[in-house]
C-alpha cells in the first residue's frame, strides 16, 4: 500500500475536501496548493500523478491530530470535529445566478418577430446579415441551377 493510497482513504474516511488538506498542513507549518494535493489523489496513470512522499503524509498525520484533538491549551472532542466535516459535505453548494449569465438579443433580433413554425436560420450568426447583406461568392466555377 502506497502513501498514495493511505492518504486517499483518510481523505474519503474523515470526508476531507481539499482546502481542508490544506488548512491541515498550515496547522504544522506545512504549505501546499490545491492542486499539489490534487496531484496525490489522482490515478497511477495519468500524467500529472504525483507519489506522495513520506514527508507530505508525515505532515499530514501531525496536523490531523492538532485538527482532530485540538492543542494541548485548547482540546477538541474529535467526534464534533468530524461530525462538522460530515454537515459541510452534506450541505447543498450555493448554485451561481442564472440570470447574470443571459445573453441580450441586438436591436435586429428584437425587432424581428418570430412565428411558431419558423426555425431560426442556424447557417447564420445572429446580427451578420444586416452587416453583410446579400452576396453571392463566385469561386469561379459555373453551377447550373
Amino acid at each position: 500500500m502506497t502513501n498514495n493510497d493511505i492518504f486517499k482513504k483518510l481523505r474519503v474516511a474523515l470526508m476531507l475536501r481539499d482546502d481542508q488538506i490544506v488548512e491541515i498542513l498550515e496547522l504544522v507549518d506545512f504549505r501546499m496548493s490545491k492542486g499539489e494535493i490534487g496531484n496525490f489523489f489522482r490515478n497511477e496513470d495519468h500524467p500529472k500523478y504525483v507519489a506522495c512522499g513520506d514527508q507530505v503524509l508525515r505532515n499530514f498525520l501531525n496536523g490531523l491530530v492538532i485538527y482532530l484533538r485540538g492543542t494541548k491549551e485548547n482540546p477538541q472532542d474529535p467526534m464534533t470535529v468530524i461530525a462538522q466535516n460530515k454537515a459541510t459535505a452534506a450541505a447543498p453548494r450555493p448554485k451561481t445566478d442564472t440570470k447574470a449569465h443571459t445573453i441580450k438579443p441586438t436591436k435586429a433580433q428584437a425587432k424581428t418577430p418570430q412565428t411558431k413554425g419558423s426555425k431560426p436560420n442556424k447557417n447564420k450568426k445572429p446580427g451578420m446579415g444586416e452587416v453583410m447583406g446579400k452576396v453571392q461568392f463566385k469561386n469561379g466555377k459555373n453551377k447550373k441551377s
